[in-house]
């Protein structure tokens, strides 16, 4: 064919494309229309709807379970007082089927429905747990019919307010813990056996283990709303939250790293009760002005390209957009690089949660222009308008075949097998790490052997993942063999150690601890 023929070829096949990704509403980077509205994406990333009306209306927060369903809290449009709703329960939670080869969501089915407001979805070892104020919900599916036939108050606050901040979470932590955010300045008061009631006003985060003992406090703060909690990857907290600071010079809201026992956010009286080493408070990672910023993930996979692993992405309710922040260590903490990610010229976006699937591509939900309940930024109620559920893809992805590896026989694996796969991609290593810590003691040979062998030949990720394996067994095995890792080469393998030897109140590890005291990397030393 003539040089000039084809070339005229391959414009006219890229034309078409373009054409084609235009009206599907998915192109690379740049300003994307998608349903009248202009999103604007990095160069090589696009975006497509994959989840709409009628399957869903009014989507704001979710996860996926382990098979790739996706769980789904749908508000129901209602401006009744807090009685009224506590008289109806309007609200559900709907389940998507894994999504096709194209990544659509196409089935869809009621889950568990009259609940009250949900504030967080959270799929862990085969229930699906629910912030439903006053309550956390545990759900599960005991016939494997598609519906929650059993409802237990996992947690129950006992207070509610009314602003949409009583509870948010919960969130799995690493170390097997299950994690959740205090907002509202009501009254609560937490039996602890052996101990003192602990009572408090002020917002935190909580942390109890699976079966609901040992609830202890991890933050304390006078900001109105913590709102989601994600983990590093040896186990440090961030957090979203808003008035993290009374209003002044375009700051309000942000993000916090939270420091074990650190009080946060603005000076008011509820922290008043709650100790300190010092007269002024803890500081913010990020400000982000106005933005009532409420989903937070950690991306874990290298999909979107080496820049992108452990990058956080966040949800701006008010500011119609999902931001991008790089963390760098800097002393005992973090500093941010933040920037834009995904921008919407349409008020009525209103972004509420962000999550990674296994393939490494984004899902934002939008809920839509109803929620108007104590914002002081969205005053006015849109019913009408429907939210959706997005899907943010890079160009650098490859495609995986089975990322969630849902073509193994996981009841089956061995420990030597479960213990390789904590090096795979997220999806693969969450559900590996969980197996191993099911099989408990029978998994410690291998696990020992992975974090504290004779020439650590384990590359540090599977070292890691071996740690948080272990801190999730109760047996004084465990707790040595996490104690080799003290003395770990790798600084990330050591924090998730020291992380352990925490929750734990491990008092054999004090020596090592004191050595890391004494010479250790900042981070390390803080922890």
């Amino acid at each position: 064919m003539p040089l000039k023929s084809l070339q005229l070829s391959y414009a006219l096949a890229a034309f078409v494309t373009l054409v084609s990704l235009l009206m599907a509403g998915r192109v690379n980077g740049g300003e994307i229309k998608i349903d009248g509205r202009t999103f604007t994406l990095p160069a090589g990333f696009t975006i497509e709807r994959v989840a709409g009306p009628p399957l869903i209306e009014h989507p704001i927060v979710a996860d996926f379970d382990e098979t790739g369903r996706l769980y789904v809290a749908e508000a129901a449009v209602t401006s009744d007082n807090i009685q009224k709703q506590l008289e109806l329960k309007p609200h559900r939670v709907v389940r998507f089927d894994a999504a096709g080869r194209d990544g659509i969501f196409s089935k869809v089915s009621v889950f568990s429905d009259h609940m009250m407001f949900p504030e967080g979805v959270l799929a862990l070892s085969g229930s699906v747990y629910v912030g439903a104020p006053p309550s956390i919900l545990k759900l599960t599916d005991t016939h494997n019919t598609g519906v929650a036939d059993q409802r237990l108050d996992w947690f129950n606050g006992k207070s509610l307010t009314g602003c949409g901040n009583d509870i948010h979470g919960p969130y799995a932590g690493p170390d097997g813990w299950i994690y959740w955010c205090k907002g509202a300045f009501a009254k609560q008061t937490y039996e602890r056996p052996g101990k003192k009631p602990f009572v408090t006003r002020a917002a935190h985060i909580f942390r109890a283990r699976p079966d609901g003992t040992g609830i202890e406090p991890v933050m304390t703060g006078g900001m109105d709303n913590p709102v989601h909690v994600v983990f590093t990857a040896g186990g440090e907290r961030i957090f979203t939250c808003t008035f993290l600071q009374n209003p002044a010079g375009g700051r309000r809201d942000g993000l916090i790293h939270a420091i074990y026992g650190g009080v946060y956010g603005k000076q008011h009286d509820v922290i008043d009760d709650h100790p300190r080493t010092g007269p002024d408070l803890m500081p913010v990672l990020s400000h982000l002005g106005p933005a009532a910023c409420c989903g937070l993930v950690r991306y874990e996979s290298g999909s979107f390209g080496a820049e992108y692993r452990d990058n956080l992405f966040a949800t701006c309710f008010n500011l119609h957009k999902v931001t991008r922040h790089i963390l760098t260590p800097d002393g005992a903490t973090f500093t941010s690089h933040d920037e834009d990610f995904l921008t919407c010229d349409d008020i009525d976006f209103h972004p509420t949660d962000v999550l990674e699937d296994a393939d490494g591509s984004l899902i934002v939900l939008d809920t839509g222009g109803w929620y108007h309940l104590c914002c002081p930024t969205s005053k006015l109620g849109k019913a009408d308008v429907s939210g959706a559920i997005y899907r943010i893809t890079g160009n650098k992805q490859h495609k995986t075949l089975d990322p969630r590896g849902l073509e193994m026989d996981w009841p089956h694996l061995s420990s030597d097998e479960l213990v390789k796969l904590v090096d795979a991609g997220p999806a693969k290593r969450k559900r590996a790490i969980e197996s191993l810590a099911a099989m408990g003691e029978a998994a410690l040979p291998v696990l020992a052997a992975t974090i504290g062998g004779p020439d650590k030949t384990a590359p540090p990720t599977m070292r890691l993942g071996a740690v948080w394996a272990a801190t999730r067994i109760d047996n004084g095995r465990a707790r040595a063999a996490v104690r080799s890792a003290l003395g770990d080469g790798d600084e990330t393998v050591r924090q998730a150690a020291i992380h352990s030897a925490s929750v734990w109140r491990d008092h054999d590890a004090i020596p090592a601890l004191l050595k890391i005291l004494q010479a250790g990397v900042p981070h390390n030393r803080r922890a």
